[in-house]
């Protein structure tokens, strides 16, 4: 019925009022969105779920330390004597249950309580386990992440005694003996410290700490990322570098750098020095060998120049 006001929403006048506008909806939805997002940011696709388990994974795995290594374990009652015997760091004795004693048992045992080791008894599947099945014989012994210096430390650490750095690099070794060899050689006489690449070579092992007969307690290692990077940075800071190589430019007693602030590099027994770290070397030296031998392995010859070294700075 006309004019009835009680009608709802009824218009009851011909002018037009307020209009509930979009709010600039319709407008933004002319817009572009900008460029497609890759295909592992896309929800629901393929690569978004691969990136997605990818990432679960990785937040997954334990958190390691730039630098740093892992735990190892040193298995077998003559091992774990031994290692206990030559200083190797430790942080506990894992013994099996009911375990046949005999002289190297209770030799590992008074050794680990007197250096205050924890005795961890376990069960021999318990064992079997930890060592993934090797011969254990019921004694375990677990040793810590080696604490590796910075290249730069060994120098440092030298020129603020008031002398001038005698450090060894080593260039693809693998054997840890070898290593510890070398260690052991750098203590003898005088050195600074040894240098080892990050890849591709030993660490400081347990094998390591045994051959190295103690002195690894005293003697630093350092790791490099890149060996190269860290010899012209040797360079840069005034150090001479000297390569190891069986077709050397001089002989090593007429290298009179040995006398001053020196890197001496060496190289595998097999390959030598890599071409990158020869290149970088300032001079190549050789190793007289009257007997007609044919190389040296790096223990070895790294105590034959440490030696001269020695003695010229004496």
């Amino acid at each position: 019925m006309a004019g009835n006001s009680q009608r709802r929403n009824r218009r009851t006048s011909g002018k037009k009022g307020m209009q509930v506008g979009s709010g600039g909806q319709r407008r933004r939805g002319l817009e572009g969105k900008g460029p497609t997002p890759p295909a592992s940011a896309r929800k629901g696709h393929i690569k978004n779920r691969l990136a997605n388990e990818k990432a679960r994974r990785a937040a997954a795995r334990p958190k390691r330390r730039a630098g740093s290594g892992s735990s190892e374990m040193v298995v077998g009652r003559n091992s774990v004597a031994e290692a206990l015997r030559e200083g190797v760091p430790a942080t506990k004795l894992h013994v099996q249950q009911y375990i046949d004693s005999d002289e190297r048992v209770r030799e590992a045992l008074q050794a680990a309580v007197d250096r205050g080791l924890p005795l961890m008894e376990a069960p021999r599947p318990e064992l079997d386990r930890m060592t993934g099945g090797l011969n254990h014989q019921g004694l375990v012994l677990q040793v810590p992440p080696y604490d590796y210096a910075h290249p730069e430390d060994l120098a440092a650490a030298a020129l603020d005694d008031g002398e001038d750095p005698l450090i060894v690099a080593l260039d693809g070794v693998t054997d840890p003996r070898n290593l510890g060899a070398v260690v052991r050689s750098v203590s003898a006489f005088g050195g600074h410290g040894v240098v080892v690449p990050e890849r591709r070579a030993a660490g400081m092992t347990a094998a390591a700490w045994k051959t190295s007969a103690g002195t690894a307690a005293r003697t630093p290692v350092a790791r490099a990322t890149n060996l190269t990077r860290a010899l012209e940075a040797y360079q840069k800071a005034g150090l001479f570098v000297v390569g190891l190589a069986a077709d050397g430019e001089a002989e090593i007693q007429d290298v009179e750098a040995l006398d001053g602030p020196v890197v001496i590099v060496v190289g595998s027994e097999g390959k030598g020095l890599s071409r990158l770290v020869s290149e970088t070397c300032d001079l190549r030296v050789r190793i007289p060998m009257p007997g007609g031998a044919e190389s040296l392995n790096a223990g070895v010859a790294a105590g034959v120049v440490l030696y001269e070294a020695a003695r010229r700075r004496s």
